[in-house]
């Protein structure tokens, strides 16, 4: 029996299917990306890639959580 996820990555699928682009593209535009901070990053990604609150904020918290090693 498959483990359920949890948190931030139980977004990916549906972040995949409506932007259309894998995890690891949007991951590597956050790593990228001049801005550090959380909400920065989160604005940054819905005014510059049109993603909503909840798909920006779930892929910038596991992408910062994956950085620190989490």
């Amino acid at each position: 029996m498959a483990a359920t996820v949890k948190g931030p990555a139980s977004y990916f699928p549906s972040i995949e299917k409506k932007y259309g682009r894998p995890i690891s593209d949007w991951q590597e535009l956050v790593r990228s990306s001049p801005l550090t901070r959380h909400m920065e990053l989160v604005a940054w990604l819905k005014t510059e890639h049109g993603l909503g609150h909840g798909h920006a904020n779930a892929l910038v918290a596991h992408t910062l959580a994956e950085a620190k090693g989490e």
